[in-house]
């Protein structure tokens, strides 16, 4: 085997390829396994961008494939923190029904946690307030004690470092371009070649997957999710993680409040239809031939209307404006001010799976293989939470086992 011939070869260093890297080490513990990025370091996009919220898994109903590694993989998550001496506080999370139409939601949420096997019910106003005392009453609330805040960027830059340690080769700056001959793929440096290849791109996942010949009904859209920051004086009016009820009739969940391991308190993110995969600004990363093609398929959910998007896109392009990102705040947290928030640059961007032949949002995992091939088409949340379960389930589910 010559120095650019790998056993595994795993694009994307983001937390789901590390932890695919991880698992394949404890596994085939002689073979050479190598990690190749496009960036000159891991976990620059997702990975290193989210709130750093461990979640329980009770949004996920016990037929999803989420629901399989959650809790489980949120369990490993927090014992690697433990071990390795990373910021970790099971904080807990309020779920805050505001509307009549939330109710039969929560009942499904109480269901999840049953059937999932998660520590979960619901309180009372006076019990509410115990725990967060400046959240909105509601009509209904569940406390979810077993959420948790991490140092997501520690857990990236840790998990590296081990993987170095144990003979796993990084190779920066080589974005992928495409699949060569058999066994091959060439990158912005020069040609790799693999004996199995593991497709953890993230946000360029689908078109890692598409040169492999997959993928052909799908393709990643970006979601922007941007943040405002609770002045310290305001700090105070959130003590862990106050979050709503889903909506059933949208496809994400809407602004919440994070206390994250800091101590600083998050609002957001939204959920704002973006023109490129790293378009964090307003026009920050975004690529005119990208923009044009991601345009394409934003007007063509717009015009199809499924999961309610036109909706969705009027209510998330609307919080550009700070006034409407204070209002929805308000809806669980009354006492919140505009000049209680304050302006952060936190900002990332959700890559989400649409199926092109049915026109809908995909909300599971997915994975799709060729022989020599395992690609990873959807990994949203909570796949950072999930992230060691889950990259279990990915090697299992490869044609290696």
């Amino acid at each position: 085997m010559n120095e650019n011939s790998y056993d595994y070869l795993i694009v994307g260093a983001g937390i789901v390829g590390l932890t695919v890297a991880h698992e394949l080490k404890m596994r085939f513990p002689s073979a050479k396994i190598g990690v190749l990025d496009k960036e000159a370091n891991s976990g620059l996009h997702a990975s290193g961008r989210n709130s750093g919220v461990l979640h329980s898994g009770i949004y996920y109903s016990s037929d999803t494939l989420k629901a399989k590694v959650c809790s489980v993989g949120a369990a490993r998550m927090m014992a690697f923190a433990q071990e390795h001496g990373i910021p970790c506080s099971k904080s807990g999370k309020v779920i805050v029904a505001t509307s009549e139409k939330d109710l039969p939601t929560v009942k499904r949420l109480l269901r999840n946690a049953n059937e999932n096997g998660i520590r979960a019910w619901r309180i009372d106003e006076k019990e509410l307030h115990e725990i967060e005392p400046y959240a909105v009453p509601g009509l209904a609330a569940i406390y979810s004690p077993d959420t948790a805040v991490i140092d997501s960027r520690a857990v990236v830059n840790q998990l590296t470092v081990l993987l170095e340690q144990q003979g796993v080769q990084f190779l920066w700056r080589h974005g992928f371009r495409k699949l060569g001959r058999s066994g091959e793929v060439v990158t912005d440096q020069g040609k790799l070649s693999f004996g199995y290849l593991f497709n953890c791109a993230g946000a360029y996942a689908d078109v890692v997957a598409k040169s492999f010949g997959l993928a052909s009904d799908y393709a990643l859209v970006p979601f922007k999710g941007i943040y405002w920051k609770l002045r310290p004086e305001a700090e105070h009016l959130v003590r862990a993680n106050i979050y709503p009820v889903p909506d059933i009739e949208l496809p994400f969940l809407g602004v919440h409040l994070t206390r994250v391991i800091s101590g600083d308190v998050y609002v957001g993110p939204t959920a704002i239809p973006a023109l490129g995969r790293e378009n964090y600004g307003l026009i920050q990363g975004i690529r005119p031939l990208e923009a044009i093609d991601v345009g394409y398929r934003l007007a063509g959910m717009y015009l199809g209307n499924r999961y309610n998007f036109r909706r969705m896109a009027h209510m998330e392009l609307a919080k550009y404006m700070k006034h409407n990102f204070v209002l929805a705040a308000q809806r669980l947290l009354l006492s919140i001010t505009s000049e209680d928030m304050i302006p952060t640059p936190k900002a990332g961007i959700r890559p989400q799976l649409v199926n092109l032949r049915e026109g809908k949002l995909e909300m599971d995992y997915i994975f799709q293989h060729t022989d020599h091939s395992t690609h990873v088409l959807n990994a949203i949340s909570p796949a950072f939470t999930s992230s060691f379960a889950f990259a279990e389930m990915i090697v299992n589910s490869s044609n290696i086992v």
